[in-house]
């Protein structure tokens, strides 16, 4: 019992110490400036649009927001596309 008390401690600590960075407001502006150059049709790299959906999740993980969070997945949409709908 006392060794599970253990493994749990150092992994929760391991994950303080080595977790990701949380989201701030730029990943708010590279995710919508991502989605506006996309919808707008401009040249957009592979590279850029993958760092705008990376930039979309972590912020959409940080928010309590709904309102927000319906706009960072909007845009996370423009820049990835919309999932397929399923077969009913």
């Amino acid at each position: 019992m006392l060794r599970r008390g253990l493994i749990l401690l150092t992994g929760l600590g391991a994950t303080l110490v080595f977790g990701a960075t949380p989201a701030s407001a730029q990943d708010v502006a590279i995710c919508f400036g991502t989605a506006d150059r996309v919808t707008e049709g401009a040249a957009v790299t592979q590279e850029e649009k993958q760092a705008g959906h990376e930039a979309c999740q972590r912020a959409l993980a940080e928010t309590a927001s709904v309102v927000q969070k319906y706009h960072l997945q909007e845009a996370d949409f423009d820049i990835k596309g919309r999932p397929p709908k399923p077969d009913n």
